[in-house]
């Protein structure tokens, strides 16, 4: 076994494919960042609101003000320094910490390809990736490699795999394979779509895309993997995450994982595609093709492998700390963020806050317009780390016009996956003798059904 992983990790390839990755990589960051701009989401998300809901730990990190449109820059700029290859380690490093501060900011903005982005450009920080046909190389040819250890493009790949197989696993559920949920209630509002609009009416539509959905994410990384069944593989890909982008308003994150499905292509087409770039950029190819092989030394080597295996081992082991919470997951939430679990439930909530001074008795209701936009309302009425971080603040703000002796309860209700609304809160728990952490909510009321699955 040592002797196998030992030859493993002495194993060269061609660096094309990163190459290849790193520049369609940095071009689709930019293209998000100033497609971000564009549609005043920076202004609407992180400067209009008066308060911002924040991760557990990082509470520290809040938008900058005016200033956020600087950070946006930063991370632009650096996408594009990292598809150029040019300052590559530094370029990588910046997105990575500008990009993961803009994820951090608010948590009413949290989604599972923003978390993609992060864990991949963290790895991308210890990849060759400006090896090969970069300015870097360019520049300097004491940094140009034609060939990299092959773990560093397995690496992507198993990342990949990761995301697709643990998506496909979280739909081994009762909702979405016997009830077709949420796509039941999703996919009837398409009526407008040209052809299709019809067909998204039809219950035996909504079972076979629940169903091809899960099947389509547990085997296309061994797919792509297997030579014969590539080629098609990868129009499965395009179709899916073509069909998901006219469906569904999830941004780039489709176009995202068709490119980055190139890497499981043999270093052949990769070169192909970058000769196709050179003719375009009218730059000569054959500058980088010196058949250098990529070493490191024995304590650069052994400090990168380290990290980057603790890196999968965090990423395999993450998405089942929710097993340590007892309750209905999709009830809870309980560990699922940061988990792959897409596009898996429908919650509409329902959440009235009630101050009461505990002296008196006195109470008045809380307006959530006065403090909320409407996005961020209706996500803190279905998630009780939101439900509690919000009632602190109110706690807080209140406080601060003189009232004293408070007391923060909430009346909730809850529908899950078109299931009638619930009782989600305790309404007569005291919000303020509970504090964020990991430990489970006790104050959320127990799931009046069952959800079979992982």
């Amino acid at each position: 076994m040592n002797f196998s992983i030992s030859k493993y990790l002495n194993s060269y390839t061609e660096a094309a494919p990163l190459a290849v990755f790193r520049i369609c990589f940095g071009i689709m960051m930019f293209a998000s960042i100033v497609r971000f701009w564009m549609n005043g989401w920076i202004e609407k998300l992180y400067i209009a609101p008066d308060f911002h809901f924040s991760y557990y730990g990082f509470e520290w990190v809040k938008p900058l003000g005016d200033f956020t449109y600087l950070l946006f820059i930063i991370c632009g700029v650096a996408a594009l320094f990292v598809a150029a290859g040019y300052k590559y380690r530094i370029a990588i490093i910046t997105f990575f910490l500008s990009f993961t501060y803009i994820e951090l900011m608010d948590k009413t903005t949290y989604l599972n390809h923003y978390y993609f982005i992060s864990i991949l450009s963290f790895l991308l920080i210890f990849l060759p990736a400006n090896a090969y046909f970069s300015l870097d190389a360019w520049k300097d040819p004491q940094k140009a490699f034609q060939k990299i250890p092959r773990w560093c493009i397995d690496s992507i790949k198993l990342l990949l795999g990761i995301v697709y197989f643990y998506a496909g696993l979280a739909k081994l559920n009762s909702d979405w394979l016997l009830k077709a949920m949420p796509l039941k209630i999703w996919l009837p509002s398409k009526y407008d779509l040209p052809l299709l609009g019809d067909l998204m009416q039809q219950d035996w539509l909504h079972y076979a895309f629940s169903w091809s959905g899960m099947l389509y994410d547990l085997l296309i990384p061994f797919f792509l993997l297997y030579k014969r069944t590539r080629l098609v593989a990868f129009l499965a890909v395009i179709v899916f995450h073509v069909m998901t982008r006219v469906l569904f308003p999830i941004g780039m994150f489709p176009y995202i994982m068709i490119v980055s499905a190139l890497i499981f292509f043999s270093p052949a087409v990769h070169h192909k595609i970058l000769s196709k770039l050179s003719s375009i950029l009218k730059i000569t190819k054959s500058r980088f093709d010196n058949n250098r092989l990529l070493f490191r030394k024995p304590a650069e080597r052994k400090f990168v492998t380290s990290v980057v295996v603790v890196f999968f081992v965090i990423q395999l082991l993450f998405p089942w700390r929710y097993l340590f919470y007892p309750g209905e997951l999709f009830w809870t939430e309980e560990g699922f963020r940061f988990s792959w679990r897409v596009m898996l439930m429908e919650k509409a909530g329902y959440a009235e806050f009630k101050v009461v001074d505990a002296e008196t008795g006195k109470r008045f209701y809380v307006d959530n317009s006065d403090f909320l936009t409407p996005f961020q309302e209706k996500q803190m009425s279905f998630q009780p780390d939101f439900i509690l971080e919000y009632a602190h603040f109110l706690a807080e703000h209140f406080r601060k016009d003189g009232h004293e002796n408070i007391e923060i309860y909430v009346d909730s209700y809850v529908g899950l996956n078109g299931r009638k609304s619930a009782p989600y809160i305790n309404p007569e728990v005291n919000l303020l003798n509970f504090a964020d952490s990991f430990e489970h909510k006790t104050f959320i009321l127990p799931f009046e059904d069952e959800i079979k699955g992982l």
